[in-house]
């Protein structure tokens, strides 16, 4: 017998598709990483938040659905000294401790974990934003509300904002509110763009679908499904790569639709993946070229990771040359650094390769006015489609960078709404409360120094129990030889004050000479040879000797050199298997990437690679001794590496000693907060999945166990006590405050790292103590 239930006529709950409102500061319409870091930047501010995605998990291209590793600033080694930090390298640093494998849904519990542990946010996951209400006229639209439907719980909810966050990657809440937006290529006289057509069209970066395979330890048969494409009947097998060991997003060229409407050909373009995905899977188990036998399909993608869309209007549309130059803008509110990466229209049929890149000389700036609607007065965007051109595109749109809009979008957003404000008069007349704002919460910026009025550490005398001097790294006993034979050496150097001579050890099998040259990194964000300053000829015995180079360089302000040495065959460096000083890199030259051409006026990061001689140290003496790491460093600047390492670092520890670093005032202050920033060496390149396996837990550099205390009549008084610390910045609020002349930062471990290393020593009166806002 089946039983039904009949509803009674009069039942007081809401009846089922009846919209549900919502009231909130900020509406965040997408759940991808650009709209988890702008949900958590404004609930951070004050501001309630509702994040509104349309999958079932947060994450977007990074989640378990689709499994793109999060790409960034690093861009995987090119960059140096470039990941992101605030919310992003939260997500990071967390990751690495919980997830070092990569496994794709530890990594979607740790992004939702970063949204739960925001009271301020509303979560609602599996809601599409179908209906948007905006009025008034083209020019200045304003947006009400959005509408959205929740798959599984036939609820409508009605999303009511001060400001609304398009995130959603698509454009969908911009294009339907009458947001001013780009799709395609832009003509290269439109902004005169080196790498763009020489007529628009309407041409964009297509999907891609990825696929995990697994050994399986035992024969596995594969009977192709009918689907599967015969790739021997397209140009793939002669012009891509195909390996059985590859997987994931190895396989990121499997790329097709950039011909075609991405949202409208969304179905087909992922049945064309489907079946070049089972093909290539056929081509490998059956075509009897692989060692595939035990070999199995673990995992095929079922929704199709978009690169590139709508891109909308700001006030500021981003493009080649800003990026290429690096342009400081006066609202930069953060960081990319990931090539200008363009990928053809064909995709995975395409004759040509499958990418092209050009490197920047560093990292280079977003500006604010690309991240708000030059005609919605209410609409902010952030990932990839915010303002920018097609070229410009190339390089914003990785994951790593749109967290990082994301973060500075939903601190606007936050901040205009709670003022009542528009993004735009935040931008002109209220920018440095923004841009603040965003350092408190050790954004991603770089540049911009730190000088909020409310830090009583700007007006301390600050001291420290030892301070490091020296970049000199002397020869260990197991040191190793690198021929410099087929490659330049270079020799990243924080220079301050001077520097009078190098001498690096060096090994010849005969007596010869070797150019030794002294380059500036041309800016503070670079961190390879850029313009050369002197050389100098230095002869070379036979066996190993020191080679010494003097030079008479007295910057004006702190920078950064390198010291390059030429190759030359039968010449080796003596290399240790030590780290060198943090701010001390060796590189070594490499041709450049892809096709990458050679540009004159924009030397590329790339040809330079810092990956061999990570955590090495080149045996190097530089005189006269260093003041890059004077403990004075922790206050003001720019809490991260930039003209130096920015940051104290204490002599070399020994043992269970402890070392600190002291704040004095000439008159009483009340404190009533505290916040650290340590180092946590952010030219390690971190992942989220299988790119490759982080070498730490948690990065050695970190501060683990640390004490803050302040003095008082009868001596040093403990206020915080702090033990097995894995995160860079740390706030702390005293539920006491207290009143005191001076306060100590005691360091009494690391996670691994032999020296103290702190970036920033931030203090606050207890009225402005524990709120990241003005």
């Amino acid at each position: 017998m089946i039983c039904t239930q009949v509803r009674p006529a009069d039942l007081t709950e809401e009846p089922v598709l009846h919209p549900v409102n919502v009231e909130v500061d900020v509406a965040v319409i997408g759940g991808g990483l650009a709209g988890v870091a702008a949900a958590i930047a404004a609930a951070r501010r004050g501001a309630t938040v509702a994040l509104v995605g349309n999958r079932p998990v947060l994450g977007g291209n990074s989640s378990s659905e689709v499994r793109v590793w999060v790409c960034g600033a690093t861009a995987h080694d090119a960059q140096k000294y470039a990941r992101e930090t605030g919310i992003m390298g939260e997500l990071f640093l967390e990751n690495q401790y919980r997830n070092p494998e990569g496994n794709p849904y530890f990594w979607d519990q740790v992004v939702l974990d970063a949204v739960r542990a925001e009271p301020g946010i509303r979560l609602f996951l599996n809601t599409d934003v179908r209906d948007v209400e905006a009025s008034g006229p083209e020019h200045a639209r304003h947006i009400s509300a959005v509408t959205g439907w929740q798959l599984g719980t036939e609820k409508s909810f009605r999303f009511t904002a001060a400001m609304f966050l398009d995130c959603t990657g698509d454009g969908t809440v911009g294009a339907l509110a009458g947001a001013r937006y780009r799709e395609g290529r832009e003509a290269r006289s439109e902004f005169g763009e080196e790498w763009a057509p020489e007529v628009a069209d309407g041409d964009m970066l297509g999907s891609t679908l990825l696929f995990y395979t697994k050994n399986t330890g035992a024969p596995v048969r594969y009977v192709p499904p009918s689907i599967a494409k015969d790739i021997s009947a397209t140009p793939i097998l002669a012009h891509r790569r195909i390996q059985a060991t590859d997987n994931g997003c190895d396989y990121w060229w499997i790329e097709w639709g950039g011909t075609l409407d991405a949202v409208a050909a969304n179905e087909e373009i992922r049945d064309e993946l489907w079946a070049v995905i089972y093909g290539i899977w056929d081509h490998i188990k059956n075509s009897g070229e692989y060692d595939a036998e035990t070999l199995t399909l673990e995992w095929v993608g079922s929704v199709p990771g978009k690169r590139e869309y709508r891109r909308f209007i700001g006030d500021h549309t981003l493009t080649q040359h800003d990026i290429m130059a690096q342009t400081r803008f006066d609202d930069a509110i953060g960081i990319g650094g990931w090539s200008i990466d363009l990928h053809p229209p064909g995709g995975m049929y395409a004759t040509e390769p499958g990418s092209k890149h050009l490197h920047t000389s560093g990292v280079y700036h977003i500006p604010f006015r690309s991240l708000y609607s030059v005609n919605v007065e209410n609409l902010l965007f952030a990932g990839r489609d915010i303002s920018a051109t097609h070229v410009a595109f190339g390089t914003i749109r990785v994951m790593g960078t749109c967290a990082v809009t994301g973060e500075a979008a939903g601190a606007g957003a936050a901040l205009a709404a709670l003022a009542g404000i528009t993004p735009r008069t935040l931008a002109t007349d209220r920018l440095d409360e923004l841009r603040r704002s965003l350092l408190r919460g050790d954004a991603a910026m770089l540049g911009i120094e730190w000088d909020d009025p409310r830090d009583l550490a700007l007006t301390a005398r600050v001291t420290a129990s030892s301070t490091l001097e020296s970049l000199d790294t002397e020869p260990a006993e197991d040191a190793i030889l690198l021929d410099l034979s087929g490659r330049d050496l270079g020799i990243h150097l924080p220079i301050d004050p001077q520097l009078d001579a190098v001498e690096v050890l060096l090994e010849s099998d005969s007596t010869t000479e070797i150019d030794i040259e002294l380059w500036s990194t041309g800016r503070g964000e670079n961190h390879i040879p850029v313009c050369h300053l002197d050389t100098v000829r230095v002869a070379i015995p036979h066996g190993r000797e020191w080679a010494r180079a003097e030079f008479t360089h007295a910057p004006e302000a702190s920078e950064d050199v390198v010291v390059v040495i030429r190759r030359r065959a039968g010449v080796s460096a003596v290399v240790s298997d030590t780290r060198a000083p943090y701010g001390v890199l060796g590189l070594l030259s490499r041709a450049p990437h892809f096709t990458a051409p050679q540009n004159e006026a924009y030397p590329q990061t790339n040809a330079w690679s810092a990956v061999e001689l990570r955590r090495k140290s080149v045996a190097v003496r530089v005189e006269p001794d260093t003041q890059a790491y004077r403990p004075s460093m922790t206050v003001g600047g720019y809490a991260r590496p930039f003209r130096g390492p920015q940051l104290w670092s204490s002599a070399p520890l020994h043992g269970d000693d402890s070392e600190h670093i002291e704040l004095r005032w000439d008159q009483p202050q009340r404190v009533g907060g505290i916040e650290l920033i340590f180092n946590d060496d952010v030219d390690e390149d971190l992942i989220n999945l299988h790119h490759h396996r982080t070498p730490f837990e948690v990065m050695p550099e970190l501060v683990r166990d640390y004490r803050l205390q302040y003095e008082s009549d009868s001596g040093w008084v403990d206020v915080v006590v702090d033990s097995g610390n894995r995160r860079r910045l740390r706030r702390h609020t005293l539920k006491v405050p207290v009143e005191t002349s001076a306060l100590r930062l005691v360091v009494d471990a690391t996670n691994g790292d032999e020296h103290a290393m702190v970036h920033g020593v931030r203090v606050f009166a207890p009225e402005h103590a524990g709120s990241i806002v003005s």
